[in-house]
């Protein structure tokens, strides 16, 4: 699986989220609002999710593999770096 595009939109608030990402992979599948979270020892990604009724959230996609995660991580991560902060910015 080949990840074709990422799109960053970074936010404007002031908690610890700094950009929603849309991931496409081999050009026919697209995951929305994956996370960029500033946490203590750098930025990382959150998958998309969603809060259940007993109050949890949950992942609604996820990679399966801890070295694919880390690869859409590391590219979603440069992205992210690479994109302008006025640019596409979100409140």
């Amino acid at each position: 699986m080949e990840i074709t595009d990422i799109r960053v939109r970074r936010v404007t608030t002031e908690g610890k989220l700094r950009a929603y990402v849309t991931v496409t992979f081999d050009n026919v599948f697209v995951v929305h609002n994956v996370k960029v979270i500033e946490g203590k020892n750098g930025a990382f990604i959150a998958m998309p999710s969603r809060k259940t009724k007993s109050g949890e959230y949950k992942d609604v996609a996820h990679p399966i593999s801890s070295d694919f995660r880390g690869l859409l991580q590391d590219r979603i991560l440069v992205e992210y770096k690479n994109t302008p902060e006025d640019l596409e910015m979100v409140q």
